[in-house]
């Protein structure tokens, strides 16, 4: 029989493995998830109470500008995490250290997550959608269910229906609106959503999902 926490050991640093080579071979701006404009992100931030001081939760952060976007509005109190170390190292070296809070862990398989106090927002970086296993589904939202305060936000981005069906030669889970619910459950309900066709550096054109819930 095979030893559980083995495979997910396995998984895990196969994954790191792969993200931190796209990481380390591609500058940030070439790659294929790379934005300039969050305006989709604020536009549903826009629709909550958070304040400058509220504690938020960037899943998926990868090397994203949407750090820099926040600290520019006076947003103090940010906790960046993803499975890739060289992604995160590259975030904190353009911000500056001690500007926010690294965590390099896996969301289908948390251990530093599991510990860390509750959040106001979790804002999910387009990370969601890599996790095609219903059992890393169910990981990823039981995570997120006990880290989010009751009044807190769940803010996603991912890809929609209809578009992608691989990104950065990994297959996706597309989303609608009924899958998020779901997973939810009914404590959760839907504040705001709408469609956003994303345009990488290539040129290439994605079609995603932009959803704000409250827990209620």
């Amino acid at each position: 029989m095979k030893n559980e926490d083995s495979e997910n050991s396995s998984s895990t640093n196969n994954y790191q493995k792969h993200w931190d080579t796209a990481y380390s071979q591609t500058p940030n701006e070439k790659l294929g998830w790379y934005e300039d404009d969050h305006s989709p992100t604020f536009q549903l931030l826009d629709e909550t109470t958070i304040t400058s001081h509220s504690n938020i939760l960037i899943a998926g952060a990868g090397s994203t500008t949407l750090v820099d976007a926040l600290l520019a509005k006076g947003f103090s109190q940010l906790i960046a995490t993803d499975i890739s170390e060289v992604s995160l190292q590259k975030l904190e070296d353009r911000v500056g250290i001690g500007k926010i809070e690294i965590i390099v862990d896996d969301l289908s398989h948390p251990n530093k997550l599991s510990q860390i106090a509750s959040v106001d927002i979790w804002v999910d970086r387009a990370v969601l959608h890599f996790l095609t296993e219903s059992t890393d589904q169910t990981t990823y939202f039981d995570l997120l269910k006990s880290k989010l305060k009751k009044g807190g936000y769940a803010l996603f981005a991912e890809f929609g229906l209809g578009g992608a069906t691989k990104c950065c030669g990994l297959p996706i889970q597309q989303y609608e609106n009924d899958q998020f619910q779901s997973q939810l459950g009914n404590e959760f309900e839907l504040v705001s959503s709408f469609n956003h066709t994303y345009h990488n550096p290539n040129g290439d054109s994605r079609k995603y999902i932009y959803s704000l819930f409250k827990r209620i």
